[in-house]
């Protein structure tokens, strides 16, 4: 089967004894990078030489069939440099291989950077979003966070120190100077920092240059406040493309207002 391991995000400590016992048992190992697998399994304390192959955004489209068959007969582990493979990064493409040949996929859960930045935020967690990396380029961002303007939910990002400071001015101006923002840096690593504020003020502090890993965690958009003829004539609207019941669904969870009531109230006037 393929096995998708989670691995350390910074502290060795967090890796679990399953890991340890694959990487143990392991004859085949598909690494993001095979030199950071290497470290990774004499941090660890693993005398087990397994074939390490090189499975990364350049070459998993190609690779993946090859370790599907592979699969077969063996059991394939699979390592993204830190936390869960598929999740920004390599593994996606292997894993809708298998799935498409029969192949059985499973997983060790392990530490996962989303989720911690989430939990130590302080933000709501009952409900959010995760978008990974926001594009580099400066219109195809600002497109991207004015998509999110409304978006509810928490939301949760991965960043490169150098565009941080960037990436939270464009923030501030999709979302609003005032918008609750969480930077976490480095996360379970001696230099761990999270720092809370506004985007403004984010932005600012990161002006003078951040280094590290970068989870950035905001808040989602307030509840906007409208009439309840106006929000029915948006149910209505929406039911075009979707059914009443997920039209009235989505305007109250941009609103604010009873779902049951916008329900009521559209089924009236279609009437």
């Amino acid at each position: 089967m393929i096995i998708l391991a989670g691995t350390p995000i910074g502290n060795l400590g967090d890796a679990s004894r399953r890991l340890v016992e694959a990487l143990e048992q392991a004859q085949i190992v598909a690494a993001e990078d095979t030199r950071v697998a290497q470290r990774l399994m004499q941090g660890l304390g693993v005398q087990n030489r397994p074939k390490l192959v090189a499975l990364h955004d350049h070459n998993e489209r190609e690779r993946s069939a090859e370790l599907v068959e592979q699969a077969r007969d063996t059991n394939v582990l699979v390592l993204s440099d830190a936390g869960m493979p598929t999740v920004s990064d390599p593994g996606y493409h292997l894993v809708v291989a298998a799935i498409a040949a029969g192949v059985p996929v499973t997983s060790l859960p392990g530490p996962s950077a989303v989720l911690t930045a989430l939990a130590v935020s302080g933000l709501p967690t009952d409900r959010f979003t995760f978008e990974g990396f926001l594009p580099r380029k400066t219109g195809e961002r600002a497109s991207a966070l004015a998509a999110l303007a409304d978006e509810p939910r928490t939301m949760v990002f991965f960043e490169s120190p150098n565009r941080l400071a960037e990436s939270l001015r464009a923030m501030a101006h999709a979302f609003g100077a005032s918008r609750s923002v969480v930077v976490c840096r480095e996360l379970t690593k001696l230099y761990e920092e999270v720092r809370r504020g506004t985007a403004q003020e984010l932005a600012e502090w990161a002006d003078g240059g951040v280094r590290g890993e970068i989870v950035i965690v905001v808040a989602g958009a307030p509840a906007r406040t409208v009439d309840l003829g106006t929000a029915v004539q948006e149910v209505l609207l929406l039911t075009a493309t979707e059914s009443l019941k997920d039209a009235a669904a989505s305007v109250a969870s941009a609103t604010g207002l009873s779902r049951r009531t916008l329900y009521e109230a559209a089924l009236r006037a279609r009437r």
